[in-house]
């Protein structure tokens, strides 16, 4: 394929004469005081502009004196509107920015896959997983109100009401990546919905979140998925640390047999709760609180009366233990086995590839994971609507193989098991490393 201009892709020029300015320079503006970064060779100085980021400070911050252009194009559906814009903060030009081979090929495949059409929205596969998210939580009333409220019915109710509420969770997830609708605002309102009405939690909790780690995943500092210290400790580098500096409290070397007790059963019931109390009365989001508040009433409203207020509490933690499980085995085999690392300032492509790793598919664990076993096309990229990530599965394969980077897919079985093969060997490490 041919060599691909993107340099219109951030909505025009900025006059005839720009500042030129060496990559040396653009690495020394690094700080949260002090923010430059560069996409399509232009560098924009984005110290003030962080602070209103619609995607949060801190992911700007960790592209701060280095070329983000790959992640400002996977995450932008917008690319004119948000370009017009950053004309307001443009610095000057990138004069002497080395080429990479893999990016130049990703980005020839990137232009592929939007002639192809494939970044398009699927607008009927999104309104049947709607509507199969309702008509769960409907079989989960519909239960028992003609059964009742014997054990069995109830538990039944729990694994339906599970199943909906694990299901919404990937369809708020497509919603927050802006790949279901053209319109932001649609997607906006949608993501509110779904995140908030549907599930009780933050919209802004979970972009604040999730964007650093699709910008830097198992990057130490940067991706706030990994900060489980306190609990896990993962990978080679942090276990050796912690232990060599005599830190932490837990016994790490069983790490693998409590993660059954205060991992997956935990995280939803208690932990995710705390953490999006705390977000949205820190920030001030009243609006983030108000839906997840009328997500409670519409509990009570459809369970109360076969509950009554308590009985209705313990079943929704109930529904929330079950799905907990779930979630975050689904959600930690794709990344908490591959590397862990520092920011070595990788580029795009090298930098997903080493982090995360597929699922094999099958119907059901398309269905089962909401397509996050293509969890390499998906970081690649975040706003393809998820049907489509069979389609560039094998040029992404090509493109891996031609330079040598590994891609990597297993069985769901594996996937789940590696999570235990590598809490035991970080464990190990951080044990032998403490008793040293």
């Amino acid at each position: 394929m041919g060599k691909i201009d993107f340099s219109n892709m951030n909505g025009g020029g900025h006059g005839n004469v720009s500042k030129q300015i060496t990559v040396d320079e653009l690495e020394k503006h690094n700080k949260k005081s002090d923010q430059w970064l560069a996409i399509n060779n232009k560098v924009y100085n984005v110290t003030e502009f962080a602070k209103r980021h619609p995607g949060g400070a801190k992911i700007l911050n960790h592209f701060a004196g280095e070329d983000a252009t790959d992640a400002w194009v996977a995450f932008h559906n917008d690319k004119e509107k948000v370009g017009k814009y950053m004309k307001s903060i443009y610095v000057g030009e990138l004069v002497d920015a080395k080429k990479d081979p893999v990016m130049e090929d990703f980005r020839q495949l990137r232009k592929l896959v939007e002639d192809s059409g494939w970044m398009r929205p699927e607008p009927i596969f999104y309104t049947l997983h709607f509507l199969h998210i309702l008509v769960l939580e409907g079989l989960a009333v519909g239960v028992l109100w003609y059964f009742g409220t014997s054990w069995p019915f109830v538990l039944l109710a729990m694994l339906l009401m599970a199943t909906s509420q694990a299901q919404a969770g990937w369809t708020q997830h497509d919603y927050g990546h802006h790949s279901v609708f053209k319109s932001m605002r649609m997607a906006h309102v949608f993501h509110h919905l779904t995140v908030g009405f549907i599930k009780g939690a933050s919209s802004h909790w979970w972009n604040f979140r999730h964007f650093q780690h699709h910008a830097k995943p198992n990057r130490i500092r940067k991706d706030p998925d990994i900060d489980i210290s306190y609990l896990f400790l993962i990978g080679d580098m942090i276990p050796k640390k912690w232990g060599e500096r005599k830190w932490g409290k837990m016994p790490y070397q069983l790490q693998q047999d409590y993660w059954f007790l205060i991992g997956p059963p935990l995280l939803l019931p208690i932990y995710f709760h705390l953490e999006v109390i705390y977000f949205v009365f820190k920030r001030r989001d009243w609006l983030d609180l108000a839906v997840g508040i009328a997500f409670f009433y519409r509990l009570g409203y459809f369970f109360g009366p076969f509950f009554g207020g308590w009985g209705t509490f313990f079943f929704y933690m109930g529904v929330r233990f079950f799905e907990s499980h779930w979630f975050t085995w689904v959600t930690q085999m794709n990344h908490l086995p591959m590397e862990v690392d520092n920011d070595h300032h990788n580029n795009w492509v090298s930098t997903q590839l080493r982090t995360t790793c597929n699922v094999d598919p099958s119907p059901f664990n398309d269905w089962f994971t909401g397509h996050l076993n293509y969890q390499i096309e998906h970081h690649l990229f975040p706003t393809m609507p998820r049907v489509n990530y069979h389609k560039v599965k094998p040029l992404v394969m090509s493109l891996c193989q031609k330079h040598g980077i590994e891609y990597k897919s297993k069985t769901l079985y594996n996937a789940f098991a590696d999570i235990q093969r590598m809490l035991k060997k970080s464990g190990k490490i951080w044990y032998e490393a403490y008793h040293e």
